[in-house]
């Protein structure tokens, strides 16, 4: 057998650079280092022969670890070095930037031109008026969400602080994001980990996620606690109430949060037990079907006093959004609003496939949603939030050209808070002390400057909103409609929103006399007790109810 030593070469070359050390006998200080040095190296080579683990080491002893080392700072390397400005991986330079510069309140202004493509497939521009008016007061862009079942209805912003858990985020990451909430008049939505005492500091409005988990209103086995919900429901400062059925980045997956990880605090804010997993189911127990969600819905109302709630989903199977439509209609109890999520969210941790290649994403989904409400002639009793990579004014306006109300951003605020896009949410090593529960790692996160900064990024892009309604003649986001917005097909045509997608008319699903096939053929599979679809017998043409 033919031995070849060129991949020992390095391990070779160490040998004989410590037997000729040994030998010349090393002096002083330096030459114990070099000595010390060697040692290791050589020791480390022999380790590497001799285990089993990796071929590469066997095969290149010492040398073998430099692919581990470069592959551990790629993606700093990538991101500071090789990356684009406008290469979104998720979040490109250019929207990061706009972010930080926003929040610190430095100029944003653009020099020399525009870096995108404007001729580039799915560019996407609003068109400006020959009679543009003065730029419209920021401050006036709140939106009322509660219809007329709501006895608390609560003024929102156009743009809030999306879904994001104490648990998924630091203690001194919750405190600046509320405490910014609290000092730009814009809304902070718990997360599925339940209303901490790091929430209620600084006094920012709350919406309380309520989930699978039903943490922070749940019994000993987990499922729904009235009572305990009620207690924490009525404080002044919780303004909504959100259910969540899904999210964009694992849409129909649960979760866990592992044990060590559920530290006292932890295990306060969400009633269950320290050290213990904490498990978020993947469906709700408190009902199974679209006419036991809506009166789950109306439970919550009630015993929070008759604020305004509603549900967030990533679309999945259109007849299940359709089915608590009709039973909306049916049972008469309207939410006050939805939230829909889309698959290109974000989240700590979440398996690969679900986070590329499972759920609809945002602007289809919002689009589904809005066109199915105005078909069922609900539209305008449901407000419409959308949340899902919306970073600049440009990205807000296109969602609400698009049906939406209102937006919300987790990511944007992260940003706004220092977050350099680390990818190590999951790992509890997060560098900036954002996404992580490790106190030495977030105590280097100072509360009143991050919170400032995150009033800053708020107000910064709405009022560059504001610029740019000005300038297309409108005077509030309310104005604007999918013919104000325009998207590139390809080199040789654009089209107006309105142009390119399918919009409903009032009642015309009702009516049975949708435009879209795709519309009235789920509408006419969704039933009102159960999410699972009717379906047509092909052998006597009959319609069929399939069993859940």
């Amino acid at each position: 057998m033919t031995i070849r030593t060129g991949r020992y070469t390095v391990f070779i070359l160490l040998l004989g650079a410590l037997i000729s050390t040994l030998a010349l006998g090393p002096g002083g200080y330096w030459g114990g280092i070099v000595l010390t040095i060697l040692v290791a190296l050589c020791s480390l080579g022999v380790w590497d022969l001799l285990q089993t683990r990796h071929a590469i080491l066997r095969n290149y002893p010492v040398i073998g670890h430099v692919r581990w080392l470069v592959e551990m700072i790629r993606p700093e390397i990538r991101q500071y070095l090789l990356e684009s400005d406008t290469e979104a991986t998720p979040f490109s330079r250019a929207q990061r930037s706009l972010v930080y510069r926003r929040a610190k309140k430095e100029p944003a202004d653009h020099p020399f031109g525009t870096l995108i493509d404007v001729y580039g497939k799915d560019y996407e521009f609003i068109q400006q008026s020959l009679a543009p008016i003065v730029t419209p007061d920021p401050a006036s862009f709140r939106i009322v969400i509660g219809n007329d079942q709501c006895a608390q209805p609560y003024s929102a912003s156009i743009l809030n602080i999306s879904a994001m858990s104490f648990g998924a985020l630091s203690a001194n990451a919750i405190r600046a994001l509320n405490k910014g909430a609290a000092m730009g008049g814009f809304y902070h939505d718990t997360g599925e980990g339940s209303i901490s005492a790091y929430h209620l500091e600084a006094g920012g409005d709350i919406v309380w996620q309520i989930a699978s988990g039903y943490f922070g209103c749940r019994d000993e086995d987990g499922r729904f606690n009235p009572v305990r919900f009620a207690k924490q429901a009525i404080l002044p400062q919780v303004k909504m109430i959100e259910l969540k059925l899904s999210q964009g980045a694992k849409p129909g997956h649960g979760g866990v949060l592992p044990g060590r990880k559920v530290t006292a605090e932890i295990a306060r804010t969400r009633n269950v037990p320290i050290g213990v997993d904490c498990i978020s189911p993947a469906r709700h127990s408190a009902f199974e079907t679209p006419l036991e969600m809506l009166a789950f819905l109306d439970q919550l109302r009630a015993l929070s006093g008759g604020k305004p709630v509603g549900f967030k989903l990533c679309v999945g199977l259109p007849w299940e959004f359709m089915a608590i439509v009709k039973a909306m209609i049916e049972t008469g109890i309207v939410p006050d609003f939805i939230v829909v999520d889309g698959a290109e969210g974000g989240t700590g941790a979440a398996p690969a496939e679900f986070s590329d290649h499972v759920g609809v994403p945002m602007r289809e989904g919002l689009l589904f949603i809005h066109n199915t409400l105005v078909g069922a002639g609900l539209r305008h009793r449901v407000r419409l939030g959308a949340a899902g990579k919306l970073i600049s004014a440009f990205d807000i306006a296109a969602v609400l050209a698009m049906g939406a109300d209102w937006v919300n951003s987790a990511r944007g605020f992260m940003f706004a808070l220092g977050c350099i896009q680390s990818m190590s949410c999951h790992t509890n090593r997060c560098p900036t002390g954002i996404a992580t529960q490790d106190t030495g790692r977030s105590r280097a996160l100072v509360v009143p400057d991050k919170a400032e900064r995150v009033r800053r990024f708020h107000d910064r892009t709405v009022a560059a909103l504001a610029e740019m309604l000005g300038a297309a003649g409108l005077s509030h986001p309310d104005d604007l409609h999918p013919r104000h917005l325009v998207h590139r097909i390809d080199s040789a045509e654009i089209r107006q929103f309105d142009r390119m997608h399918y919009f409903a008319t009032p009642n015309d699903l009702v009516e049975n006399r949708a435009e879209s096939s795709f519309y009235q053929s789920n509408w006419n599979l969704a039933q009102t007790g159960s999410f699972a679809p009717v379906s047509q017998d092909h052998a006597t043409g009959q319609l069929k109810r399939e069993a859940p």
